[in-house]
């Protein structure tokens, strides 16, 4: 008898059955496991999805997951904007989603055992949704498998632990020092009697990053009280360094909850204080696996400059991606380790990119562009949008800055939300790497959130003008 033909909406990819063996090959290892978390990361980045018992995986290899295709469209609050009619105005249908292997891991933290797995979902048409970040990323990452080239990515990840507690209108407020309780009031940068200080976060954040296979190179003390940064290995299989972002934040949280404090990756907390970035380590091997950035001279190949060259045309489109909310745009200021323009360095952290001092085969360029409230996927998209579109145009990308060039603004470059989002609505080449619906969906999306937000009347407001 002829096994009934699935429609569209239920054909199991290809993948789903390496994802089935390595579940079951992590629940032999750990049978103390009680329950799996079925998850995605929306357009924000946040992690949504539903926790199933281990006995009750089994359809999730046979026709995966239903959940509401709206799921990738909520803002940072967690609502429903409806972004063309998608979500309430068409009955907000499901989707399938499906387990992707090489994400499935233990999840650290205490209460009871469980394991997690990124979902991929597919619309009624058996089509990867439009609005799905990773495969944002993915399509960009095809470009460059047809040239025979393979990007490295590392991202870096910069945090605030803040007090539970919140002062005068609801502002965040530094941590309590552990070791002398009291609040944190100076700035210090890579002091080590900081990581000392920390001690119980830091080590409960490296067990959690190996519990789930998280593969960190180095933490240490940012400039302000309470800042933190934390480094992720370089992965050849570029994907996987976005994988490893959304999942760090996840722990940063946990093992900040697991010792008194809270992490917030609000791109700027504190008016007065440095904000926080995501900054994007990238270089492009060849199918030798030589960096084809490297040419053994000291200033590097002519590749590694036109890769500069693209990220500069890209960045003003870009830049809604980059700096996803009104508060985003606070980050950029003249001397506060944000970039303001597009100008290029070797070895100088004023400049948005930066040649990292580095032996000639690790010769890379790092994207500083993004604050850590940035989606993970699409920052890396549109990172490396930015570094094939040079590299097949050979884009001149101008002299390298010398000296501070933080205080000298790219009028380019939109520095306010509504500007960011009229340019990537007008950004044709960017939209045919990542994709036309999802640049329209992510940008409907931030406009609604805008929106809804420039409603509220803030304590501020009534102060000055009522």
């Amino acid at each position: 008898m002829n096994k009934p033909t699935p429609t569209p909406g239920f054909a199991r990819p290809a993948f789903v059955e390496a994802a089935r063996k390595r579940l079951d090959a992590l629940l032999k290892e750990h049978p103390e496991i009680e329950s799996i978390d079925a998850v995605l990361a929306d357009i924000c980045g946040t992690l949504r999805g539903k926790r199933l018992p281990k006995g009750g995986t089994a359809q999730l290899f046979e026709s995966g997951m239903q959940i509401p295709q709206s799921i990738y469209m909520m803002d940072a609050s967690g609502e429903m904007v409806n972004p063309f009619g998608r979500g309430i105005g068409d009955g907000d249908p499901d989707g399938t989603a499906w387990p992707i292997p090489e994400t499935i891991s233990r999840v650290w933290g205490g209460g009871p055992a469980r394991a997690q797995m990124l979902m991929t979902l597919r619309d009624t048409n058996g089509q990867v949704h439009p609005a799905e970040p990773r495969a944002a990323l993915e399509r960009v990452l095809e470009r460059f498998a047809e040239m025979k080239l393979r990007p490295v990515a590392a991202l870096e990840l910069e945090f605030y632990l803040i007090d539970r507690a919140r002062g005068e209108g609801g502002v965040p407020l530094p941590p309590i020092d552990p070791a002398s309780g009291k609040r944190e009031n100076t700035n210090s940068v890579y002091g080590i009697d900081d990581l000392d200080r920390y001690r119980g976060f830091l080590t409960a954040l490296g067990e959690a990053a190996a519990a789930q296979n998280i593969p960190m190179s180095a933490t240490s003390k940012e400039y302000a009280p309470g800042q933190f940064e934390a480094n992720l290995k370089h992965q050849s299989e570029a994907i996987l360094a976005a994988d490893h972002c959304v999942f760090l934040k996840q722990i940063i949280k946990a093992a900040a909850k697991a010792h008194g404090f809270e992490a917030t990756f609000m791109a700027k907390p504190y008016p007065d204080r440095a904000g926080t970035g995501l900054h994007v380590h990238v270089s492009v091997l060849d199918e030798t696996g030589r960096n084809i950035f490297d040419d053994g001279s000291e200033a590097g190949s002519a590749e590694l400059r036109h890769a500069i060259g693209g990220m500069q045309a890209l960045m003003p489109g870009s830049m809604a991606l980059f700096a996803p909310s009104l508060n985003s745009y606070r980050r950029f200021q003249p001397d506060m380790f944000a970039p303001v323009n597009r100008r290029w360095g070797v070895n100088n952290r004023s400049a948005g990119l930066r040649i990292p001092m580095s032996p000639g085969v690790a010769r890379r360029v790092e994207h500083r562009v993004a604050g850590a409230d940035a989606n993970p996927y699409l920052t890396l998209a549109g990172v490396l949008a930015g570094l094939h579109h040079g590299l097949t145009n050979r884009i001149d990308p101008g002299p390298a800055a010398q000296g501070n060039v933080s205080r000298e603004p790219d009028l380019a470059l939109p520095f306010s939300l509504e500007a960011a989002l009229e340019k990537l609505g007008n950004e044709t080449v960017l939209a045919d790497y990542l994709g036309k619906e999802t640049l329209a969906f992510y940008g409907e999306t931030k406009r609604l959130e805008h929106k809804r937000f420039a409603k509220i009347i803030s304590p501020a407001e009534y102060a000055w003008y009522l």
